[in-house]
């Protein structure tokens, strides 16, 4: 998925990707702002991720704001995992793919996990936390 206020910000071309700005990634400003009326505290931690997997789905019935929400929602999976896993960190693809990757080299598209987690909430985001965190 090419999220486009990301874009081309750095000036590079020619398919080369590039690092993201973590603080622009780890606003998800919908998913805090649902997680909140729901009293749910999104505090970067895999505990929050568990929280928001115990979320009823009342966004399924709203196909926009599903889609927002599934891209915000592998945002900030992909935000707990640059802050609590070693070596994870964000890079933007040549598509304009936002991904982590991690020390070993390994790309994990939080994007696409976050829009199957909204649309079926599975996999669970602190199901997927897990099985990245101990690669």
């Amino acid at each position: 998925m090419n999220i486009p206020f990301l874009g081309n910000r750095h000036g590079k071309t020619g398919g080369v990707p590039h690092t993201a700005d973590p603080d622009l990634l780890a606003e998800c400003e919908l998913l805090r702002a649902q997680a909140a009326e729901e009293g749910v505290a999104l505090d970067d931690t895999p505990a929050s991720l568990e929280a928001l997997d115990q979320l009823l789905p009342r966004w399924r019935e709203d196909e926009e704001t599903m889609a927002w929400l599934g891209t915000d929602a592998g945002l900030y999976l992909g935000t707990v995992l640059t802050r609590t896993v070693s070596g994870a960190e964000w890079e933007i693809r040549a598509d304009g793919e936002p991904v982590v990757r991690l020390a070993s080299g390994r790309e994990f598209e939080v994007v696409e996990s976050g829009h199957d987690w909204a649309a079926d909430g599975v996999p669970e985001l602190s199901q997927l936390y897990a099985e990245v965190a101990e690669a």
